[in-house]
């Protein structure tokens, strides 16, 4: 008795508030094939509109869903295997939503290995137990008195044994660990501790040296930042139940004792209470601890991943400086400053190292090559890497502009997070194969100033560094999170066909890798393409491929004017009827908003294109090949901060955000440190979710209220009065131990001097 599409259907519209209808059709396009960035832009009429977030959460929940299926099956057959499944046993487990549940359900029939209990029931001591569960008047040790045998010499052994059989019974006992794990989640407290003696070599984990909370209210950072410090091995971190109970029969052990009815007054019930006592200290509490705390885990991961993804996605849709020509400087202090200029569509036209820091300090020499650069290649913008050296540069680079005559190129820093990682990969060995690597981070970081979108999509989402606590989470989730985000963001702009690479080709709809490096090469040894239909001429790219990606891939100035818009190719039927009905030559009516706004889309409605792709495209017509991405700004660095050590409570600085965490956001104000705007310094008004105000990429104002140089820490306000009510600074500590925007090495989870739960946690927080 398993679920069926339909239940599942219903299940996911409640979740994403769509109506049953419109998952299933969701559901029959993913599972042909279909891309969520074209069911969102493309098939409104047949999902009644559902838009790439709810399809994302939709296709999530139904690979899940349809696992739990899968081992809803199994389970059922291998209990009915047993001979064990009634009608009352498969109707509890049809009706279970999660897999912890189901799980729970199979325990008693779960195959396992030999038991203590099992042991005992060899031993002739089941009935002994179904004795004093059955007549709690009777005493114990009086009953066990008649199950003594040459491997049971006593009543003690007897008892033992009995215990085993009952704690196994309590817990395999579904209900009672729904239960127990109910109350926990609403009363259990987190603890963390300092493992001691490594008060000194942990002290960016101080905040959390002696450290408790309620389990319920841990957010996702924090919890992130505590087990970091249990992998490293300065904090132990363990569940605590009834921390405030004086009772001595716990509140836990109650709950248990309410599913067998114990009293207070009759042997057996005191001897069960014993057992009830005793199994929640040496099994349950464990098991139930690990449950809480891997679900802690992953929901701390899920909202790290989501912080991620969105950080990502702003940065991926940041403002494109444009088509001008571009220096990118990578500065180095004794390795030099690597220099390459592109033009206007990114093409490397020359590269240089120059030498203005020691040991050299060629400053005149480096001024007078970059000028000469500037006026060679008439660049309209330099791009300075924000690493090690990038103020210095930044000076040296302003200090050449002052002598240049007008119009002058502007200055920009840009983040190179990923450009290493960009300069040794096999995309950048392909594209650059005669240029030595330290060279291609300065192209990089040229072009991600030209086009973030297309540079970034070259490198690996994980390295582009916005996440909060990213190597602490399932690094497979993280991936396929990242991969949507960049894939989302790639169609939602558009490529243009005949200028985009290889990897930016890739993450558009239906292609892949293989493809996308067929239709560079078709490009490279026939030419531009003329139109969209030409694709069909790519090798191994059919009918199917060309229905999932044309409507994302742009020609500008081609034959047929639509080809440079988002309107699909099946869809020119209906653009052209709209174009006959003004009496207008096409190329003349692409953009006259006027005109267009005076047209019925109903009128255009027919059998195949329903209201919403007639409305899309109308809107496309009114502005064809329109960018969603916003204008293109600067922040401007203040003069003479270039360290954290020049930085003053009260001053006034403009900066660029880098990365939004749950708690706040992370500013780079120019001095090789980013600061950080505490969620309750973010405006004049409570502020719940950071990205309310800010995303990464966005251009602020921030004034300076704390400045710890020894931890590398900076505390900063957005808010109009300067942050006259900030958070208090033991709080803000808690939020970022390793300080500041960085990323932490990666740690195979070990478990420190915390006994049994520190090994079993450590088992536990295995990746699967």
């Amino acid at each position: 008795m398993t679920a069926t599409p339909l239940k599942i259907a219903n299940l996911i519209a409640a979740e994403i508030k769509a109506s049953a209808a419109q998952v299933s059709s969701a559901v029959e396009l993913l599972d042909g094939g279909a891309t969520v960035p074209f069911i969102a832009r493309y098939r409104k009429e047949v999902t009644g509109g559902l838009d790439d977030t709810q399809l994302r959460v939709l296709s999530e929940r139904l690979t899940y869903l349809r696992e739990l299926e899968a081992r809803r099956a199994s389970i059922l057959e291998s209990i009915a295997g047993q001979g064990k499944l009634t009608d009352e046993l498969s109707a509890k487990i049809a009706a279970v939503s999660t897999k912890a549940e189901l799980e729970d359900i199979y325990l008693p029939y779960k195959p396992k290995r030999r038991t203590k209990a099992e042991i005992a029931r060899e031993r002739g001591l089941g009935p002994l137990a179904e004795q004093i569960l059955g007549d709690r008047s009777l005493v114990p040790a009086d009953v066990a008195a008649a199950f003594l045998t040459a491997d049971v010499p006593d009543t003690k052994a007897a008892l033992e044994g009995a215990r085993d059989i009952v704690a196994e019974q309590i817990t395999e006992n579904a209900d009672v660990l729904k239960r127990l794990r109910e109350y926990m989640k609403d009363n259990a407290f987190l603890r963390a501790r300092v493992v001691d003696g490594k008060q000194d070599a942990g002290a960016k984990f101080s905040d959390y040296f002696d450290h408790t909370e309620r389990w319920s209210g841990v957010p996702s950072h924090r919890a992130l930042a505590m087990l970091r410090g249990w992998n490293e091995e300065v904090l132990s971190v363990d569940i605590v139940a009834d921390q405030d109970s004086t009772e001595p029969v716990k509140p836990v052990e109650r709950i248990i004792a309410s599913f067998y009815a114990v009293g207070s007054t009759r042997p057996g019930d005191r001897w069960l209470s014993d057992v009830i006592g005793w199994t929640w200290r040496v099994k349950l509490s464990m098991s139930v601890s690990l449950d809480l705390m891997r679900e802690m885990r992953e929901r701390s991961e899920e909202e790290a991943i989501r912080v991620f993804a969105r950080n990502l996605k702003d940065l991926l849709l940041a403002a494109p400086a444009g088509t001008r020509a571009t220096m990118g400087l990578d500065p180095g202090i004794r390795t030099g400053v690597k220099v390459a200029v592109v033009d206007n569509t990114g093409k490397l036209l020359e590269t240089t190292t120059v030498y203005p820091f020691p040991p050299k300090n060629d400053i005149r020499g480096t001024q007078a090559e970059l000028a000469s650069l500037v006026r060679k290649h008439k660049v309209e913008l330099i791009a300075i890497g924000n690493g090690t050296g990038s103020r210095e540069t930044e000076k040296l680079v302003a200090d050449m502009l002052a002598q240049l005559p007008a119009p002058k190129p502007t200055k920009v820093i840009v983040s190179e997070a990923g450009a290493s990682v960009y300069s040794a990969s096999e995309t950048a060995a392909a594209e650059f194969p005669g240029l030595d690597v330290s060279l291609r981070g300065a192209v990089s970081i040229a072009r991600r100033l030209q086009d973030p979108l297309a540079e970034l999509v070259k490198i690996e989402p994980k390295s582009i560094g916005v996440g909060q606590y990213q190597h602490d989470v399932d690094q497979g989730k993280l991936s396929r999170s990242l991969d949507a985000v960049v894939e989302d963001a790639v169609n939602a702009v558009g490529v243009d066909l005949n200028t985009a690479s290889a990897p930016l080709l890739s993450r558009v709809s239906g292609l892949g890798k293989s493809t996308a490096e067929a239709i560079v090469a078709h490009r490279d040894q026939n030419g531009p393409f003329a139109s969209r239909q030409e694709l069909l001429k790519v090798s191994r790219l059919g009918a199917r491929t060309f229905e999932q990606c044309a409507g994302f891939l742009r020609i500008p100035n081609g034959k047929e004017p639509l080809d440079a818009s988002s309107v699909h190719p099946e869809a020119y039927g209906v653009a052209k009827k709209i174009v006959s009905a003004c009496g207008r030559d096409l190329r003349a009516l692409m953009g006259d908003s006027a005109e267009l706004k005076k047209l019925d889309p109903r009128l255009f409605v027919d059998e195949r294109f329903g209201l919403p792709t007639v409305r899309d495209i109308l809107a496309e017509l009114e502005k064809p090949g329109r960018d969603p991405r916003p204008e293109f700004r600067t922040a401007t660095f203040a003069e003479g901060v270039d360290d954290i050590k020049d930085l003053k409570p009260g001053m006034l600085l403009e900066g660029t955000v880098t990365n939004v965490a749950a708690f706040g956001a992370f500013v780079d104000i120019g001095v090789h440190q980013d600061g950080l705007v505490h969620v309750s310094q973010l405006a004049d008004r409570f502020v719940k979710d950071p990205h309310e105000v800010v995303k990464a990429g966005d251009v602020v104002k921030v004034r300076v209220t704390e400045v710890d140089v020894a931890r590398k820490r900076i505390g900063l306000t957005m808010r109009k009065d300067g942050g006259a009510d900030a958070a208090p600074r033991e709080q803000r500590g808690r939020e970022a131990p390793r300080g500041g925007n960085q990323r932490a090495p990666q740690h195979k989870p070990q478990a420190p001097a915390q006994g049994a739960f520190g090994a079993a946690l450590a088992e536990a927080m295995k990746r699967k």
